[in-house]
């Protein structure tokens, strides 16, 4: 299993990749509101999956896509916090806390 530094690096690996892809083809690097439009688009399609799971819509092989699509939203949520210089896992921890303090 692999601990959130790895998952963060690897991310970042993937981004670079992106990046000069993008670059080759004359496009511009994509800034935080581009990764995080990317990501709400990753989470509306999230949802079509969560609803054929449940029934509520059609489609095939909806557990791969459902565990591709989780996987999509990972990445951009590790590489929408780098960009903004967020710790997530401070940031996860500090949620936490808060919750617990909250239900306690």
């Amino acid at each position: 299993m692999s601990d959130l530094t790895e998952l963060q690096e690897r991310a970042q690996e993937i981004r670079r990749k992106y990046d000069q892809l993008n670059a080759n083809d004359g496009r511009k690097k994509w800034d935080g509101a581009d990764y995080t439009a990317g990501f709400v688009g990753d989470v509306g399609d999230l949802m079509k999956l969560v609803m054929a799971k449940e029934g509520k819509r059609r489609g095939e092989d909806i557990d791969a896509k459902l565990k591709h699509e989780l996987g999509d939203c990972l990445w951009s949520l590790l590489v929408i916090a780098h960009h903004y210089g967020v710790d997530l896992e401070v940031a996860f921890n500090g949620t936490m806390d808060e919750l617990e303090e909250r239900l306690a």
